[in-house]
């Protein structure tokens, strides 16, 4: 079971009722740099669009759906927030592009939700019109800093750019697939799960001690090392950390599931240092799983 439902199934809800207005973050006054919020509900999100000077603070539910958001300090997810930044379109203009760029870190509280980035096939935008075929837009999302969630109810980053490293600690919403699903998936019909895909990582990517239903990270491509352990998810399909670019090391201990191929049809990480535990060099996993031929989980280049 591939992440059941994706955030970015709150398509019908967001286009056409997200407007400029009380809901919104504005810009830092002049000359300030004094916290930004943005604010919202499910069903009327608050839109996080435009420059900002200092930090911005997103409670309640936020949307970068309004052209490009740019935030010269921290984005801080409050606990139990949420923001979708799954969005290539201005949809409040009707034309142009929208973008997340944070030149500081991106925090992400205690049951707060995350989703970032959008790509064809593995996890199409949610303004994309062919999204129902695969979808051809693709998200712009950066990040000049670290991406750190502690106890955060799920971090969802796909085709994004994180100069920083990506740490996600605890949280996930607890080990189980069924509802009633916590926090905002409970809005979007979805069991909580975190995942990391087609990122460029320029420090270490660490995934350890979170309880949900689905954990993954596929294709990225990490400078520095990965990290992975301590993880339960509820999902028998979990734990698919493959075809991952690693000019570090790699190190899987104690998870459960372990480390596996699933039905991810994917590939081993390439690994130009050392591998360990369940990633190890000498570990193979039936590809797919559970009867599939041996293949190992990590290889040397």
């Amino acid at each position: 079971m591939r992440k059941i439902l994706r955030f970015a199934a709150i398509t019908s809800l967001v286009l056409g009722t997200v407007v400029l207005g009380a809901g919104t973050a504005g810009a830092a006054q002049a000359g300030g740099h004094r916290p930004s919020t943005c604010t919202g509900t499910f069903k009327s999100p608050g839109v996080l669009a435009g420059k900002y000077k200092g930090d911005v603070v997103v409670t309640g539910v936020c949307a970068v759906n309004g052209g490009a958001a740019v935030i010269k300090g921290d984005l801080i997810l409050a606990p139990g927030s949420a923001l979708n930044a799954t969005f290539a379109l201005n949809d409040v203009a009707g034309t142009g592009t929208s973008s997340l760029t944070v030149k500081g870190d991106v925090k992400v509280g205690s049951g707060a939700l995350l989703a970032m980035g959008c790509e064809p096939n593995f996890n199409p935008c949610t303004d994309d019109p062919n999204a129902g075929t695969g979808g051809t837009l693709t998200g712009q999302n950066t990040v000049s800093g670290d991406v750190r969630a502690f106890q955060s109810l799920g971090v969802l980053l796909h085709a994004s750019t994180i100069k920083g490293s990506v740490s996600l600690l605890g949280g996930g919403g607890a080990e189980s697939c069924n509802p009633p699903f916590p926090g905002a998936f409970a809005d979007i019909g979805s069991p909580p799960f975190s995942d990391a895909e087609d990122n460029s990582i320029g420090g270490n990517l660490t995934m350890a001690g979170m309880h949900s239903c689905w954990l993954g990270a596929l294709r990225n491509s990490v400078r520095g090392n990965v990290f992975v352990a301590g993880n339960t998810m509820a999902d028998p399909d979990a734990m698919e950390i493959l075809a991952n670019l690693v000019h570090g090391s790699i190190g899987c201990f104690n998870n459960s599931p372990a480390v596996q191929y699933g039905d991810s049809a994917s590939s081993p990480n390439q690994v130009k240092r050392h591998a360990f535990g369940e990633c190890g060099f000498n570990v193979r996993q039936p590809n797919p799983s559970p009867n599939g031929p041996l293949m190992p989980i990590s290889v040397k280049i």
